[in-house]
């Protein structure tokens, strides 16, 4: 029998106790215990959940599978990423499914799940963000589909229904140059707000590849900008990390104007050397700052990240394709790259005036055709 009323000197019989043994996945013969447990229903449901889940049995509970999932996927992913799964995952998921065998949640358990979420709102009624929702939909469908890939559950439930939320937001906000420059002109009165500022906006890289840069990782003779670190912090502690993605890790080549800008900050430094930190300033402090300069510039306020948007955007307007863009931008493919080229809407209204140019060029053409024909 493996569960039993555990005799050992701490428990007098007063706890349940679980001992058996399983054949793990390389086919070997192990032990398992496990003491404490107030009731005998608790330790059998223990026993339940912990065969199945060494068996890949799908009718394990879900909430048992969320932890097969998250410990699967924890070794492959950046810290950060995996405590964003797992807050979206107790905060949204677990609690609706926890109580449902993998193999019996439905579609219409899907459903019902979205309305839930969708139902829900704050106390200024407003309620999620699609691009919240469409995450936490995404998050859902990524748990099952492991479950298809790895786990021979027959089908995703979330296959039939329909996607909730949106993959982007309706409006996405950038700066013009004009408006960056207003700001850059107010902030100058910091020169580690105003350089980590030009650096943001003339290189589109992430904050978090601003905050890692060092000396050593900017050549003013060859004019180039290297990125091959970030700066995360995770309770309340730095850590330097590779960057979000493979394509990160790229040389960015800076403009004339730009290099001579960051040999003055250097000359401003104390002491420096190949590894000082450049920058030495927290999130927290660029937010307060961009505050402080849209304020006094008189310019929308928008996110720190958008600056990534905004050099993306500017490029697009000068007229460099989605794949040099990305290179430049760290995107893991020029996908990511196109949904930024709607920022400038002068674009398409330019692109009208070409399409009336070339109507009017051949129009042109067809009258010097008909004239000389005339002539002969």
């Amino acid at each position: 029998m493996s569960v039993f009323k555990d005799n050992w000197n701490g428990y007098d019989g007063k706890r349940w106790r679980v001992s058996l043994r399983y054949t793990d996945w390389q086919g070997k013969k192990k032990q398992h215990d496990k003491r404490g447990f107030e009731t005998k229903k608790d330790a059998l449901a223990y026993e339940r959940d912990f065969l199945a889940k060494k068996s890949k049995d799908i009718n394990m509970g879900f909430g048992v599978f969320i932890d097969v999932y998250l410990s699967d996927i924890k070794p492959q992913i950046k810290l950060n990423t995996y405590r964003t799964k797992v807050h979206i995952i107790n905060t949204h998921i677990r609690p609706y499914f926890e109580e449902k065998s993998l193999s019996e949640i439905s579609p219409t358990d899907i459903l019902q799940w979205q309305n839930e979420l969708l139902s829900k709102r704050d106390e200024n009624d407003k309620g999620y963000a699609q691009t919240y929702l469409r995450t936490l939909q995404n998050q859902l469908t990524a748990i099952l589909n492991h479950a298809v890939r790895y786990y021979d559950l027959a089908k995703n439930p979330c296959s039939k229904g329909k996607k909730m939320g949106k993959a982007k937001a309706k409006e996405m906000l950038f700066w013009t140059k004009d408006e960056y420059t207003k700001f850059a002109d107010v902030i100058k009165d910091k020169p580690i707000s105003y350089y980590a500022f030009e650096i943001l906006y003339w290189t589109g890289v992430r904050m978090s590849e601003m905050l890692a840069l060092e000396r050593g990782d900017i050549n003013l003779e060859k004019r180039t900008l290297k990125i091959d670190k970030q700066v995360q912090r995770i309770d309340g502690i730095e850590y330097t990390t590779t960057p979000k993605t493979d394509k990160g890790n790229r040389a960015i080549e800076l403009p004339e104007f730009l290099c001579n800008e960051l040999e003055d900050y250097f000359g401003m430094i104390y002491k420096i050397d190949e590894h000082t930190r450049l920058f030495n300033i927290t999130k927290s402090y660029l937010h307060h700052e961009m505050d402080r300069g849209s304020k006094a510039a008189g310019v929308k306020r928008i996110r720190i990240h958008d600056l990534r948007h905004s050099a993306c955007a500017a490029l697009i307007e000068l007229g460099f394709s989605p794949v040099q863009i990305a290179e430049r931008l760290g995107h893991e493919s020029a996908t990511i790259t196109m949904r930024y080229a709607h920022l400038y809407p002068s674009v398409q209204r330019t692109m009208a005036d070409k399409l009336n140019d070339m109507f009017h060029d051949e129009s042109d053409f067809e009258d010097d055709d008909e004239s000389e024909e005339s002539e002969e």
